[in-house]
């Protein structure tokens, strides 16, 4: 049971900083141009590119916290840092500026799926979950989770900009923020309490 929530928070955790509801209107002013019927499958393999490039990082997270000596307290601390600092931009986002993509000219890889999907902070929290010393299905589980969950969003990201329009997508992404603010605050302490209990 517990390893079950584990990996919930996990999955929570990279959802919440793959923000595919605040990537929606990007997505769409990016695609804007491209056929309807041929952005589902642009986003789609943008989108198992991103997964690629993250499970990646994860598998080589691990062997190079080993060569660099970081200990679990300093992945917990750096990491609940970085995970508030990415909550307080989602809460406060500055302007975000898109160019429109011709028709001529499809998306690969940049932007969409680097770094829009797996970006900075995503990549950093599985190098950081790599360390963590938790069973290997666990966060594998977290990822392809988080990945799909994603995966649907931005799939149905005309139509879910038709239901919430712009101000249902912008509450969401706070409350998002929020609730990543939480994660990582937890993070930073639970980091603090195992330093401290040295």
């Amino acid at each position: 049971m517990d390893e079950l929530i584990q990996m919930l928070s996990m999955a929570l955790t990279l959802f919440l900083l793959m923000d595919s509801i605040g990537n929606v209107p990007i997505f769409i002013a990016l695609l804007k141009k491209i056929p309807p019927a041929r952005q589902k499958g642009i986003i789609f393999r943008e989108l198992c590119i991103a997964l690629f490039v993250i499970l990646l990082f994860w598998l080589i997270g691990d062997p190079l916290l080993r060569v660099l000596k970081i200990g679990l307290p300093t992945i917990l601390i750096s990491g609940g840092i970085i995970l508030f600092l990415i909550a307080l931009k989602m809460i406060f986002p500055a302007p975000k500026e898109t160019n429109e993509i011709s028709a001529e000219k499809e998306p690969f890889i940049v932007p969409l799926a680097i770094p829009l999907v797996a970006g900075p902070a995503v990549l950093a929290a599985v190098i950081l979950y790599s360390g963590r010393k938790e069973k290997m299905w666990i966060c594998g589980s977290a990822i392809v989770l988080s990945w799909i969950a994603t995966t649907i969003i931005l799939v149905s990201s005309s139509f879910l900009k038709k239901v919430l329009g712009k101000k249902g997508l912008t509450a969401c992404e706070r409350l998002m923020g929020l609730i990543l603010t939480l994660l990582a605050v937890q993070m930073f302490l639970e980091g603090i309490s195992q330093y401290m209990g040295r």
